[in-house]
């Protein structure tokens, strides 16, 4: 992808992948990913969550929603359980949100990953469409991943052209 800039998330998480030969939309398994780092992933009728007691690992899925919200739902705290650690009920708000900001942006990248991209024809007018059936997602979460995809590539595209429109000649 041309003037596509990756986050040093977007490599780890590529890197990430990479590592469990994860190499195509249809190899992201959360089932499997999930029993390569010991993580127990449960299903119920209350409200999603994580929990980590020990030795114990533990994924909490909603099953009162869709099929694609639960993938993403799986992403959100696996990345707590892989990223983060201390209890959020006792950890100071800004603490929090940082941790909550880092799990929406994993979430963003793992589902749909930067060495992924490739997969997607960015012109098609039916995009969405097409991300949604690839990556198993939420046409929103698609819609949110593709909008930061454009402005990422129209904010490098805009500093790569003043790069070279200022120019420092050596005397």
């Amino acid at each position: 992808m041309e003037l596509y800039k990756t986050t040093a998330l977007e490599d780890w998480i590529t890197a990430f992948y990479r590592r469990l030969k994860i190499q195509h939309p249809h190899q992201i398994d959360e089932n499997r990913i999930a029993r390569i780092y010991g993580i127990t992933i449960n299903r119920w009728e209350l409200p999603s969550k994580y929990l980590v007691n020990g030795r114990f690992r533990g994924i909490y899925i909603d099953i009162r929603k869709p099929k694609n919200k639960q993938r993403e739902i799986f992403f959100h705290e696996f990345c707590h359980i892989l990223r983060h650690s201390g209890c959020q009920t006792m950890m100071p708000a800004a603490f929090r949100e940082l941790q909550e900001w880092d799990a929406r942006h994993f979430t963003l990248y793992a589902v749909i990953p930067a060495h992924m991209l490739k997969f997607i024809d960015l012109n098609d007018e039916y995009v969405i469409d097409q991300m949604v059936s690839l990556f198993k997602v939420t046409p929103e979460l698609c819609e949110e991943r593709l909008e930061q995809i454009k402005n990422r590539r129209l904010s490098y595209g805009y500093v790569a052209e003043n790069q070279n429109k200022y120019r420092i000649s050596n005397y």
